[in-house]
């Protein structure tokens, strides 16, 4: 009896030594965060304008800020409410390369383009460097 006890329990561990045991990476990516980041990019995709004229004064000065400035907030506005538009009818479905990733080009290999997960916040205080330099 013992034998088939301990043969047993060494199986049992041998089994869970197989198991991934961490939470993967993707897992915080799934069809409610897509809904979620898709209803925020139809409604809050406006604060990119605001957001990359505020850029391009503060870079390139005030004339870029109004002609180039307005036009790049246009297109990425636009652009927030098409993925916006695309991500809440298509929230079921993994889209992206088989996964619940952003449609949006990431922000991070970029230096002045890409885009957050998340339109940017806009306001006085905030935990994204948008508005206020620490």
């Amino acid at each position: 009896m013992k034998t088939l006890l301990s043969a047993a329990l060494l199986l049992g561990f041998a089994a869970s030594s197989f198991a991934d045991i961490q939470d993967p990476p993707s897992n915080d990516y799934g069809p409610t965060r897509k809904l979620g980041r898709g209803l925020s990019n139809l409604v809050f995709g406006i604060a990119e304008l605001p957001t990359t004229i505020a850029k391009i004064n503060e870079r390139e000065g005030n004339s870029a800020a109004a002609g180039y400035g307005v036009v790049r907030g246009a297109g990425r506005s636009f652009m927030r409410f098409q993925a916006g538009i695309c991500e809440i009818f298509t929230f079921p479905f993994p889209m992206n390369r088989g996964t619940y990733y952003p449609l949006l080009p990431r922000d991070i290999p970029y230096i002045h383009a890409g885009y957050q997960e998340f339109p940017p916040e806009l306001g006085n205080e905030s935990k994204y460097p948008y508005v206020r330099k620490y």
